[in-house]
């Protein structure tokens, strides 16, 4: 692996543990301003929409300008963000103006993550070539997942009373803060900083692409046309519906595993945190087996898609400590065994048809539209009074057949096009000029 590489792995590792930090420190705030259930993953929900909205718009940036420099510019929207959340109690709103403060300042933080994904997952296609692809992703997977881990343990830890205590007994963040929301949002901002440090050491790839289109609908009509491009793809549409729902399934188990942690086990926020670093553990571990599956065999995974599904249905029936981590780190496997092939495979696939800045917004695109639905849906059944265990078998149902409908999509592919494997692999840059 290059160098830079790795500065890409510390930057990405670096914003995402913020993100996920912020997630929890902006669900404390809602908790302590005593906001309705259904907010939290509503505020999830605005976050998601920035993918969708400016899925059309930020390939074209990716692609403009060194990706390194991209991922700084776009981890300082972030940054603001955060500072505007962290304002919240200083600019004399009632407790209605701050929750929608809280909600605004979040959505600027998912401007920043939509305008800096691309970019963080371009660069990956232009340092790597297709036959280390599988291996690259399952680092850069392994340390989102592993961050996702140490991010919510970190926000846990944050707005954890004792914790909280002692960050607003010092004197110098005591100086400047005065609840435990705005104490551990002083903490996160400072690993934002300490992202964008990396995002500055990142070299130039020295990749150019043709000058990117900058009228908007002129911008809508050409995503439109690669969006149609990737799902027409006999590779790309199996891998795209895979990814599609695993990650709206992700972003709606972590909120459904802090509701899960509150009526099925008895937890406070803190502790019910620590249960989606639980699940991001397997994950990882998955992530790393993953690794050694060549790209040539990434569709030998699905069956473990069904098989997450179903493992889900287990979680109503477990309530000590150890069965529940037990079975969290399972789901969490499962997912990164089957995730990391399918997103190399996608990234290939659209590296080759179109360039690495597109591809990679055409897919965030449809996974936070993916997002959008099942977290609009799983906030319509809280709204509803819903049991938290009867929404879990739902969702594991839900995953199970769609994942069962994929394998057999992909089987269907395979007996019209036998050549589909002869395609694996295959070198192409898309609009990419070298």
């Amino acid at each position: 692996m290059k160098k830079g590489f790795y500065l890409v792995m510390a930057a990405q590792a670096l914003s995402s543990l913020a993100d996920n930090a912020l997630l929890i420190a902006a669900i404390a705030i809602i908790v302590d301003l005593q906001g309705p259930d259904w907010m939290a993953p509503m505020m999830k929900w605005w976050f998601a929409l920035s993918y969708v909205v400016l899925a059309a718009f930020v390939g074209a940036f990716a692609d403009s300008f060194p990706k390194g420099k991209v991922m700084f510019a776009t981890n300082a929207v972030k940054v603001t963000g955060c500072i505007i959340m962290f304002s919240y109690q200083s600019l004399g709103f009632e407790v209605g103006g701050q929750l929608a403060l809280i909600f605004c300042a979040y959505t600027l933080v998912g401007v920043g993550a939509a305008a800096y994904s691309p970019a963080k997952y371009g660069i990956v296609t232009e340092m790597l070539p297709p036959d280390q692809l599988v291996k690259g992703n399952s680092w850069i997977e392994g340390l989102t997942v592993l961050s996702i881990i140490f991010g919510t343990v970190l926000g846990g830890i944050l707005i954890n009373p004792n914790v909280s205590a002692v960050l607003l007994a010092n004197p110098v963040i005591g100086s400047v803060v005065e609840s435990r929301g705005e104490a551990a949002i002083f903490v996160i901002g400072l690993v934002y900083f300490m992202a964008a440090a990396c995002n500055l050491l990142i070299p130039n790839t020295n990749i150019s692409y043709p000058k990117q289109q900058t009228h908007p609908l002129k911008l809508v009509r050409e995503f439109s046309y690669y969006v149609k491009t990737l799902w027409s793809d006999k590779l790309g549409q199996i891998s795209l519906a895979v990814t599609t729902l695993f990650w709206g399934a992700g972003a709606t188990l972590q909120l459904i595993l802090i509701e899960w942690g509150a009526q099925h086990l008895g937890y406070r926020l803190d502790q019910a945190s620590i249960l989606m670093g639980v699940a991001a553990v397997g994950t990882v571990i998955g992530a790393v087996f993953a690794g050694r599956v060549p790209l040539k065999k990434a569709f030998s995974v699905l069956p473990l898609g069904v098989i997450m599904g179903f493992v889900v249905l287990l979680m109503p029936v477990v309530y000590s400590p150890w069965a529940v981590y037990a079975l969290l780190i399972l789901i969490g496997a499962l997912s990164g065994f089957f995730v990391v092939p399918m997103n190399a495979m996608l990234q290939h696939r659209g590296h080759v048809l179109l360039s690495a800045g597109h591809s990679i917004a055409v897919q965030n695109f449809n996974e936070q539209l993916n997002i959008l639905l099942m977290l609009g849906i799983y906030s319509l059944l809280l709204w509803l009074n819903l049991p938290i265990n009867i929404i879990i078998v739902i969702f594991g149902l839900l995953v199970a057949l769609l994942m069962i409908v994929f394998a057999r999509w992909h089987y269907l592919n395979q007996k019209r096009d036998p050549s589909l494997k002869d395609q694996i692999g295959q070198h192409g840059h898309g609009q990419a000029l070298h």
